[in-house]
């Protein structure tokens, strides 16, 4: 009976922390480049002495689903969606570097290229600046060409060159701001092979129908955890009712 008690009371725990991360996956179905999260139970024993019997469940997250989302064409000149496997480099606000795959992008007032999130985007050099009334172009390598906007018709100059990276998706994590970073802390090297599609957003790779089931499963087994609770406590009384007797 200790095992069943010490089962059914992390599993429904845990249960409940799945489903608030299925439904933070449900709340961000709309969200562009949203990678799904990920999470599996299993079973742990409880070490020490006079413990044998006992066994935690442990929810374990492998981390996210990586597959991509469907792209959208936009039509707008600062969108952009990763091709295949890739993050775009973006600046936290304590400095350091992240990762993300929306590329629904923006200039900010003071002329540099930022997520809508108002994360500075990285290029080669650092930040990206954008000089004011130019047109922006974005192409499928990264480069960010502008074009003045005041007559008479000027050149095209390359002002930077978006960071794209493709680390291991074994060495991710994301982080509580929907971004992903790597594991050690450190920063991924550029790579040539990520390309752009300019004009278009990535989707979330969230499947609505299959989380639904998900939380409907979950919640039935929540209700199967606290039935195994329930009838711990019957048998529990019941079985000092008949200590009770013999005494």
């Amino acid at each position: 009976m200790d095992r069943m008690i010490y089962v059914a009371m992390t599993g429904a725990k845990h249960i409940l922390e799945q489903q608030a991360a299925v439904a933070h996956n449900l709340a961000n179905a709309s969200t562009n480049g949203y990678r799904a999260a990920a999470s599996a139970f299993r079973a742990v024993p409880v070490e020490g002495e006079g413990l044998p019997t006992r066994a935690f469940v442990v929810a374990s997250t492998p981390g996210a689903n990586f597959t991509p989302g469907v792209v959208q064409s936009t039509g707008r000149d600062l969108d952009v969606a990763v091709q295949g496997p890739g993050w775009i480099a973006v600046q936290t606000s304590n400095g350091g570097e992240a990762y993300t795959r929306n590329g629904s992008l923006q200039v900010s007032s003071n002329g540099l290229l930022q997520t809508r999130n108002g994360l500075n985007v990285l290029g080669d050099g650092g930040v990206i600046s954008i000089p004011p009334d130019s047109s922006v172009n974005i192409a499928r390598e990264g480069t960010v060409s502008v074009v003045s906007t005041v007559p008479p018709p000027k050149s095209v100059n390359a002002v930077g060159r978006i960071k794209l990276v493709n680390p291991d998706e074994k060495l991710l994590a994301r982080g509580d701001d929907g971004l992903f970073r790597l594991v050690n802390g450190g920063s991924a090297d550029a790579d040539p092979k990520v390309a752009l599609a300019s004009g278009a957003l990535e989707g979330s790779n969230v499947n609505v129908v299959e989380e639904m089931i998900s939380m409907i499963s979950l919640a039935r087994q929540f209700d199967l955890q606290m039935q195994l609770l329930n009838n711990a406590q019957k048998n529990a009384t019941q079985a000092s009712q008949i200590l009770n007797l013999r005494s």
